[in-house]
């Protein structure tokens, strides 16, 4: 799954782990998902989303 997690952390200067911290995973949880490697359970990309307050298909886009 292709994400723009990356881009939305860059914009607020957020590490890493400072945006896993705010959502309660790992920084590793978050570096997988930012790479494709891993793809969130869909709470997490509902609490992904409400912290940058846009839609679950703003951030992550479905590939096959």
């Amino acid at each position: 799954m292709k994400n723009v997690l990356k881009v939305l952390r860059a914009r607020n200067d957020w590490s890493q782990e400072v945006l896993s911290n705010k959502l309660g995973v790992s920084r590793q949880t978050i570096n997988a998902i930012e790479r494709g490697k891993y793809d969130p359970s869909l709470p997490l990309a509902f609490k992904i989303a409400r912290l940058f307050g846009t839609s679950i298909e703003d951030i992550f886009e479905f590939s096959e």
